[in-house]
């Protein structure tokens, strides 16, 4: 590997995406994915991160993550790495004032990715009470906003289904990579200007 190649570790929420825009961009990024679901348990989430960053010790990495790990800025500083910039991997997509805004209103955002696992990851967090889990919903969320990319698979199936299960109403929004791309590349040039310091 050349020094100019960077590994990209982080979470597979939006891998086709990632992907995409590397190869578009021909960006000097090989790729280590974890899996999508890591961000609701921080037990799981640390350690696949610490072994992700293990596996890549000997190269220079960029690690793809928000802050979905309340010590994620202290795991990356021990493995002298950085992460991509924003909150979380929809604040990445939407830019902050377009997330922020629809935050405000009562969105919850879906992704592709999210929903092939939503029954499981949901019973896992929340245990099985429809109830239970509608009221923890319905605490801050008025609807679903259905994250659209390029990339994405059709989950409007899996959207009525989870629109059904929590009583909130579904909204899609087509949206395109712009801000990710953006902030891909911040962390790129980042990293390479850390390197070349």
């Amino acid at each position: 590997m050349s020094p100019q190649t960077l590994s990209l570790v982080g979470c597979g929420i939006l891998r086709k995406e990632v992907s995409f825009l590397i190869a578009k961009n021909n960006w000097p990024l090989t790729t280590d994915f974890l899996p999508a679901s890591l961000h609701i348990d921080f037990k799981r989430l640390s350690c696949a991160l610490h072994e992700g960053l293990s596996r890549h010790a000997n190269e220079q990495t960029i690690v793809f993550y928000g802050a979905c790990h309340p010590r994620m800025d202290t795991i990356l500083n021990e493995a002298g790495t950085l992460r991509t910039g924003g909150q979380n991997c929809v604040e990445m997509l939407l830019g902050k004032e377009e997330f922020n805004r629809e935050l405000a209103k009562g969105a919850y955002f879906l992704l592709d990715d999210w929903v092939r696992n939503w029954d499981e990851v949901t019973a896992k967090t929340f245990g099985s009470n429809i109830n239970v889990i509608r009221d923890i919903f319905h605490d801050q969320h008025r609807y679903l906003l259905c994250l659209r990319t390029p990339q994405a698979n059709d989950f409007s199936r899996e959207a009525e289904h989870i629109s059904a299960m929590l009583d909130l109403p579904v909204q899609w929004r087509d949206i395109n990579l712009d801000h990710l791309e953006n902030v891909l590349q911040t962390a790129i040039r980042r990293k390479l200007d850390t390197m070349h310091a």
